[in-house]
C-alpha cells in the first residue's frame, strides 16, 4: 500500500576504534552497560555498550568497519540535567568541555559560554570524546516539542493534553459557550508544528474567532 510505514528502531551506532580493549575499558569506566563482547575470529570482534537508559547502543571492535578510527562526530546524548551529566562523566574519567548554549555542532565561533539563560530545551550543550576521538554531544532537553514523539508515546500525549487543558482554562474563563475540543484541536495542531505554548494558545484563539465565531469579549 502506498504510503504505508513500518516501525524502524535505530538501535546501534558503529564507532571506528584503533584498539577494542582500550575502548572497552573507557566505556566500562563510564558505567555504560556491556551488552556483548563476541570474538568471532582473530580478526573479527564485536563489542557493544549501551548508555544508561538509552534505547540505542554503540558498537565497536575489530574488522567491523573500514572507517578511520575517531572519525565519528557529535553522537547526541540527550540529558535532562547537563551539569549533573557532566559531573558524572568527569567523575568516571571523561574529559568534558564546559557547557555552552547556541549552535550545537561545529559553529564554535557562535557558542556562548554557560547554559541557555532561559532554560530552554535543545539549546544547552557540552561535548566529550573517547580515546580515539569519536565525540559525543550532550544536549539538555527538559521538555520535548510535541511533534518529536511518536503517537505511541502515551506519556508524552498525556503531558500535551494536560498542557492543553491548562491553557484552555484561561480561554474558557472569558469565552462564550463553545466546544472545548475545537480549541484543543487547534492548540495541539500548533504545538505539533513547533509553536510555543503561548503562540499555540494565540493560534487556537484565532481559530475559534475566525472559524468557529467564538470571540472573546
Amino acid at each position: 500500500m502506498a504510503g504505508e510505514t513500518v516501525d524502524m528502531l535505530l538501535e546501534v551506532i558503529v564507532l571506528p576504534v584503533a584498539d577494542a580493549d582500550r575502548s572497552k575499558a573507557f566505556y566500562e569506566g563510564l558505567g555504560w552497560r556491556l551488552d556483548a563482547d563476541i570474538e568471532v575470529s582473530d580478526d573479527y570482534r564485536i563489542v557493544q555498550f549501551t548508555p544508561p537508559e538509552s534505547p540505542a547502543s554503540i558498537q565497536f571492535g575489530t574488522g567491523i568497519t573500514m572507517t578511520p578510527p575517531g572519525s565519528v562526530r557529535d553522537v547526541y546524548l540527550v540529558v535532562t540535567d547537563i551539569e549533573a551529566a557532566r559531573s558524572a562523566l568527569i567523575s568516571h574519567g571523561a574529559e568534558v568541555s564546559d557547557v555552552w548554549h547556541g549552535p550545537g555542532l561545529d559553529n564554535i565561533e557562535h557558542r556562548v559560554p554557560g547554559p541557555d539563560p532561559d532554560g530552554g530545551s535543545y539549546r544547552t550543550f557540552a561535548t566529550f570524546a573517547d580515546p580515539d576521538g569519536n565525540s559525543f554531544l550532550l544536549q539538555q532537553i527538559n521538555q520535548r516539542r510535541p511533534g518529536r514523539v511518536w503517537g505511541s508515546d502515551i506519556g508524552a500525549l498525556a503531558d500535551l493534553l494536560h498542557e492543553t487543558a491548562d491553557h484552555h482554562g484561561r480561554f474558557e474563563a472569558v469565552a462564550p459557550k463553545h466546544n472545548w475540543w475545537d480549541w484543543y484541536a487547534a492548540y495541539m495542531d500548533a504545538r505539533q508544528r513547533g509553536s510555543s505554548p503561548d503562540d499555540a494558545a494565540a493560534a487556537a484563539n484565532r481559530y475559534m474567532a475566525d472559524v468557529k465565531h467564538v470571540v472573546v469579549p
